[in-house]
């Protein structure tokens, strides 16, 4: 039920399981994103700063390379959002189970791609590509946790840490309800370290197939949990 339930229907296990696997591909993307063409693909604060510095260093190309970066990864999450609310108003229960399909169906056309060609010859392409699913792929956790998960929002979930561990020596109410956000998101913090280190690791190994295998992960999670909800 990871990507069926919605809101308060979901439990805390649900949540942990859907930011461990989500942000682990996240991590690796945006890790391989970097090592390919010099750029994170989920990191939105640092590519607004890295627009701000080269804009005001007179580079205006690639200041408005990176900020096209942020224009993809906001129009992933448009699109997204768009889908599931017109999957909602129709009741189809499938419709976050879908669009992690469609995040796995891109992915899947990138990898072949760059497996045919070289990645240096379509860097721009694929840092989009990378944000435009980034992108999606936040607006998906996010809508469908009612913004308890948020798989590559890192200095969101550091500062939230920050935060909860602070509640950790108030009263016992506030200790209650920040251990469960507390480990949420730092699970999700270290899962998405992780999939940059294996992400980085294997691009070393397998090169560009590290698309499609992030593509048939993503599918593994998504399509039994379509299924589902179509017989539920």
């Amino acid at each position: 039920m990871m990507l069926i339930n919605v809101g308060d229907a979901r439990t805390s296990n649900i949540d942990l399981v859907l930011a461990a696997l989500l942000s682990s591909i996240a991590g690796a993307l945006n890790a391989v994103g970097f090592l390919i063409a010099g750029s994170f693909t989920a990191n939105m604060t640092g590519n607004i700063a890295a627009f701000s510095d080269h804009l005001a260093n007179g580079a205006v190309p690639i200041a408005f390379s990176f900020l096209g970066l942020v224009v993809a990864f906001i129009c992933g999450a448009s699109m997204a959002a768009l889908a599931i609310q017109a999957g909602e108003k129709m009741r189809i229960r499938a419709i976050y189970a879908l669009a992690i399909t469609a995040e796995a169906i891109i992915l899947l056309l990138v990898g072949a791609l760059l497996v045919m060609a070289s990645p240096a010859e379509h860097e721009m392409f694929l840092v989009i590509a990378l944000s435009f699913v980034m992108g999606l792929q936040n607006a998906v956790t996010t809508m469908i946790s009612r913004a308890r998960v948020r798989t590559t929002h890192v200095s969101g979930m550091a500062t939230d840490i920050g935060i909860e561990l602070a509640a950790l020596v108030g009263n016992e109410t506030s200790r209650r309800a920040a251990a469960p956000q507390l480990w949420l998101h730092s699970l999700t913090l270290a899962c998405f370290t992780f999939g940059g280190f294996c992400g980085a690791l294997l691009f070393q190994i397998v090169g560009s197939w590290l698309f499609i295998l992030a593509a048939a992960l993503l599918l593994l999670i998504a399509v039994p949990e379509a299924f589902r909800a179509h017989r539920s």
